[in-house]
């Protein structure tokens, strides 16, 4: 739900210099969260870098090889793993950058643990994290709010934080890390009326599962967001919280 990843790297791509090592967690992007293009955009911020890009799906990868390849970027590697558990070697990277992961996931600080192992002593932790507690939708209508309330209940009870990003210093000082510094920048989203299709989209998937016990906060949701999407247009500014911190 917002523009390409490779726009939302630009605060950490002039911090890259010739000889680094980068991983990019998280290098394929959920169903309406960016582009693939991310891969592309840091293997050649500068010459030469190494960028290893990990994803938990092996096929899911595939997508994010190919963009590669069609960049012309040979500086870049692919792994499959989970971000709780890297498949990676201790102190074997400079640069660790994550778009949109840790609002995703179970356990956030695990997460940033794993950084941490993998960052060489001193190396730099970049972090790109939403907060949609911030985000601005205008109109904010009655049908938008509650289909965003469905919304954010369904990703709680997934076990994302749609917030993530205003607990994210606290959690990045808690894995250690130090010399920290975070910003909220606001990014143009998804079209108004997108974003009400990528809602009702998983909200209605949800409720397709659950069958006859489906929940009906969450089909009132849809039901919203379904009257949202038939609505007029609108604008989408998302909050973007960027986090720099040092192993």
């Amino acid at each position: 739900m917002s523009e390409g990843q490779s726009g939302h790297a630009n605060f950490v791509l002039p911090l890259l210099r010739p000889g680094m090592r980068v991983l990019a967690l998280g290098c394929v992007p959920p169903a309406g969260r960016g582009d693939v293009r991310l891969m592309a955009s840091l293997g050649t911020a500068t010459h030469p870098l190494c960028v290893v890009g990990v994803d938990v799906d092996v096929d899911d990868l595939s997508e994010a090889r190919h963009a590669s390849l069609l960049s012309a970027v040979s500086t870049t590697e692919f792994v499959a793993s989970s971000p709780t558990a890297l498949a990676l070697r201790s102190a074997s990277f400079d640069v660790v950058y994550a778009h949109g992961v840790l609002d995703r996931v179970r356990e956030p600080r695990c997460v940033l643990a794993e950084c941490a192992r993998v960052l060489r002593p001193g190396g730099l932790l970049a972090l790109s994290t939403p907060d949609w507690s911030r985000t601005r939708v205008t109109p904010r209508t009655a049908n938008v709010d509650a289909a965003l309330r469905g919304w954010t209940m369904l990703r709680k009870r997934e076990g994302g934080d749609p917030a993530a990003g205003r607990h994210v210093e606290d959690w990045v000082r808690f894995a250690g890390f130090s010399d920290i510094r975070s910003r909220a920048r606001f990014h143009r989203g998804a079209d108004y009326r997108q974003l009400g299709r990528t809602i009702e989209s998983e909200l209605a998937e949800v409720l397709r599962d659950a069958g006859e016990h489906m929940d009906p906060q969450l089909a009132s949701a849809a039901r919203s967001a379904w009257m949202w999407v038939r609505g007029g247009q609108g604008e989408v500014s998302q909050c973007w919280v960027e986090t720099l911190a040092v192993r």
